[in-house]
C-alpha cells in the first residue's frame, strides 16, 4: 500500500513538473516574440522617421531651388543692359589749320581760339556730345608751309568742322602776293576735302591786324597789306559760297584796349580770341546742327 502510494505521488509530481516547464517555455517563447515584435516596430518607426526626414529635406531643397530659380528669372527679366554715357556720345571732330594765330602764340593752351571754340561748343551741347580737336599750325608758317604740313600729317577726311586762318606771314615776310592767290584756293580745297568733302563744314577766318599792337605801332602800311589779303580771301569765299568770318576789326582796338594783346606785344590775347569765338560760334553751331 505504501509503495503504491509512493508511485502515485511520484507520478503526480512528475505530471505537474512537466506541465509547469511547458508553461515556462511558452512564456519564454512569448516573451521573445514580444521583444522581437517591439524591436521590429521600433526599427520600422525609425525607418519611417528617416524617410519622413529625407522627404522633408528633399522638399525644402526643391523649394529653395525653385525660389532661387524664380529670383534669378525675376532678376534676368528686370535687369537691362548697362549702357554708359560714353557709349551713347556722338563725337564731333574739329580741325584747325593756320599759323601763330591758330596755335595761340604767347597764350595758354586753353586760351587759343580753337580750344575756346571747342569749350564753347561743349557748353552749348549736352553730355551726349563729345568734341575732338586737331590743330595743324605753327608760328611763322606761310601758305606754302601749311600746305607741306598738311601733306606730311595727312589728317583724316572725316572732320565735322574745319577752320582756316592763314596769310599773315606771306605779308610779313614780303612774299609775292601771287603766291597767296594760287595757294589760298588750294588750301581751301584741301580743307574741304578734310571736312568730309562738304564746303559747308568749312569756316575761313580773316587775318588779324598786327599794326594795332605795340610791335606794329599803328603802321598803316601793315594794315593796307592785311586788307589786301583779306579782301582776296573774302571775295574767293563769297564766289564759292564758303563761310567767311571777319575778326580783323577786333584786333584793331589793340592800341586802345591793351588787354586784347598778348604779353609779347604782337599776338592776340585770350580776351581777343574769346571775341573771335563769339563770332565763330553761330556759324559753327549752324554747321554742326545740320
Amino acid at each position: 500500500m505504501r509503495l503504491a502510494f509512493l508511485y502515485i505521488s511520484l507520478g503526480v509530481f512528475l505530471w505537474f513538473g512537466c506541465t509547469g516547464n511547458t508553461e515556462v517555455d511558452v512564456g519564454l517563447e512569448n516573451s521573445e516574440i514580444i521583444e522581437d515584435t517591439e524591436q521590429n516596430q521600433e526599427e520600422e518607426e525609425e525607418e519611417e522617421e528617416e524617410e519622413e526626414e529625407e522627404e522633408k529635406t528633399e522638399s525644402e531643397t526643391e523649394t529653395e531651388t525653385e525660389t532661387e530659380e524664380g529670383e534669378e528669372t525675376d532678376k534676368e527679366s528686370t535687369e537691362e543692359p548697362t549702357v554708359t554715357n560714353e557709349e551713347n556720345k556722338k563725337t564731333y571732330k574739329i580741325l584747325s589749320l593756320g599759323d601763330s594765330y591758330t596755335i595761340g602764340e604767347s597764350v595758354c593752351e586753353a586760351c587759343k581760339f580753337p580750344e575756346q571754340l571747342k569749350s564753347n561748343l561743349i557748353s552749348k551741347f549736352n553730355d551726349s556730345m563729345e568734341f575732338k580737336l586737331q590743330v595743324i599750325a605753327k608760328t611763322g608758317w606761310t601758305t606754302s608751309s601749311l600746305i607741306s604740313a598738311i601733306e606730311t600729317k595727312n589728317p583724316e577726311k572725316d572732320f565735322d568742322l574745319v577752320t582756316l586762318l592763314i596769310g599773315v606771314n606771306n605779308q610779313f615776310q614780303g612774299r609775292p602776293f601771287s603766291i597767296y592767290e594760287s595757294e589760298f584756293p588750294k588750301l581751301v580745297n584741301t580743307a574741304i576735302t578734310k571736312a568730309k568733302g562738304d564746303k559747308t563744314n568749312l569756316i575761313v577766318v580773316s587775318i588779324p591786324d598786327y599794326a594795332y599792337t605795340p610791335f606794329g605801332r599803328g603802321n598803316t602800311t601793315i594794315s593796307e597789306g592785311i586788307d589786301k589779303y583779306n579782301d582776296f580771301a573774302e571775295s574767293y569765299c563769297s564766289l564759292n559760297n564758303i563761310s567767311y568770318v571777319y575778326i580783323t576789326d577786333i584786333t584793331r582796338n589793340g592800341l586802345v584796349d591793351m588787354n586784347l594783346v598778348a604779353s609779347d606785344g604782337l599776338h592776340p590775347s585770350e580776351k581777343a580770341y574769346g571775341k573771335f569765338v563769339e563770332r565763330l560760334i553761330p556759324e559753327a553751331l549752324e554747321k554742326l546742327s545740320d
